[in-house]
């Protein structure tokens, strides 16, 4: 099985904009979005009304062009606003190829004039037949270069719109986020406060009677009821603290009394020193336990290797019978910034645990340079051990009816998170078992 780390997974955070960014940039994307929708409606149908009105135009003159020319062919044809001509086939040489070839009905044409100015026309091209029989084709044409500048023009002033709109409802939205931000901000700036302190100062107090203060009395709510968690919680350590080190301080004077009397037999003996060992075991879990309680580290200069040969002793002890044998090896043994009693409850739990689940063969534990390194010839670790092994009350697969609440390793990893350790965990290859491995400078390999 691959080595594999443990610990539990963490969440990713999720990387989203702030509430007054949001807030900004709602403004400014409806601000944007309904100027360009106006913008594209305004040159939409100003569009179409040209159109429309330019293209009716044409129609009406080229019509009456052409019942002039059937009624009356020998008077002149009269227009207003156009430019019209009419030909037959017999003189179409004469008219400009670019509208000789032309089709019944509208067309644009782009013309430049005599001046080197380009012009725009809307042109329509209708046929009809003289009262001699004769066909012609009438063509009348208007100039809409003036409308199509109109157009130009009030396209640019609809951007300049659009960009004017956009820039005012950035100013709005940045003056609305600031009004309503101001309070949150406001509300995030005294709590950040009031939990420097031991007592929490009331937020509600500071807020109207909005959403804002419902929220402030909501925190305030929670943090009185925080408040008395935590005074409990000290209290309950308070107590532990007194109520729990006074009896065993009594057990440890009681035994070192008895062991310092002459004439004990070898049964006798071994039992008070199993007694010892025992309180000495429970005075160190209260401190390591206290230490994570209050959450604060403790210091001192703790020699591993010195921890490492006193809990294999006292497991020497405990083997009752079983056929395993206890070494410990490497001389390269890190000296700690930490109570004694917590290396001896990280440590004593892996060993422990190596010792407890070994029916036959060896743990050894190994000294390094950075860590320690505890190794058993068990019956390994199975996927679902190595998914769940550092989860409170977890038990292995392979433990007994009674080996244990499964809390030991969840405290190991509590005091590595406090101290800035860590504790890796994984199965010994083809020859079986479990390697335990504790760093004490957290992510760097053995020396």
């Amino acid at each position: 099985m691959a080595a594999a780390d443990n610990a539990a997974p963490r969440r990713r955070p999720r990387h989203r904009r702030r509430l007054r960014t949001r807030i900004i940039l709602s403004f400014v994307l409806l601000g944007f979005g309904l100027t360009t929708l106006f913008a594209l409606a305004t040159l939409y149908v100003q569009g179409r009304l040209e159109n429309q009105l330019v293209e009716r135009t044409l129609e009406r003159e080229v019509s009456n062009l052409v019942m002039q020319v059937e009624q009356n062919p020998d008077e002149p044809p009269f227009f207003l606003i156009f430019d019209a001509r009419t030909w037959s086939p017999k003189n179409a040489f004469k008219v400009d190829p670019l509208y000789r070839d032309l089709e019944p009905g509208i067309h644009n044409v782009r013309q430049q004039a005599p001046d080197g100015s380009w012009h725009d026309y809307k042109v329509a091209v209708r046929q009809g037949v003289s009262p001699n029989g004769t066909p012609f084709t009438s063509l009348v044409r208007y100039d809409v270069t003036g409308a199509a500048e109109a157009s130009t023009k009030l396209m640019r002033a609809l951007v300049i719109s659009v960009v004017l709109f956009s820039l005012l409802s950035l100013m709005l939205g940045w003056w609305s986020a600031s009004r309503v931000m101001s309070p949150v901000s406001e509300l995030a700036r005294r709590l950040k406060l009031s939990g420097r302190s031991s007592q929490p100062e009331a937020l509600a107090l500071h807020f109207p009677d909005d959403e804002v203060g419902q929220l402030a009395e909501a925190l305030d709510d929670y943090a009185e009821r925080l408040t008395e968690v935590v005074q409990r919680d000290r209290e309950f350590n308070a107590d532990v603290s007194h109520e729990l080190r006074t009896p065993l301080a009594v057990i440890k004077g009681a035994v070192e009394l008895l062991l310092s009397r002459p004439g004990l037999d070898e049964k006798t003996e071994a039992r008070l020193l199993r007694i010892q060992r025992a309180e000495q075991q429970c005075t160190d879990l209260i401190s390591a336990l206290l230490l994570l309680s209050r959450n604060e580290r403790g210091h001192g200069a703790t020699e591993v290797a010195k921890v490492a040969a006193q809990l294999l002793e006292i497991h020497r002890a405990q083997l009752r019978g079983k056929d395993v044998e206890l070494r410990l090896e490497g001389s390269d043994a890190p000296v700690v910034d930490a109570p004694e009693s917590a290396v001896t409850v990280a440590l004593g739990n892996l060993i422990g645990n190596a010792v407890k689940y070994t029916a036959q063969g060896e743990v050894v534990v190994r000294l390094m340079g950075n860590a320690v390194e505890v190794r058993d010839s068990g019956p390994g670790l199975s996927e679902e051990d190595a998914a769940n092994l550092f989860r409170r009350g977890y038990r292995g697969t392979h433990s007994g009816p009674s080996q244990g609440g499964g809390i030991g390793l969840s405290i190991v990893r509590r005091l590595c998170d406090l101290y800035g350790w860590d504790v890796r965990v994984a199965s010994g290859g083809p020859t079986h078992g479990v390697v335990a491995t504790l760093y004490f400078d957290a992510g760097a390999d053995p020396a």
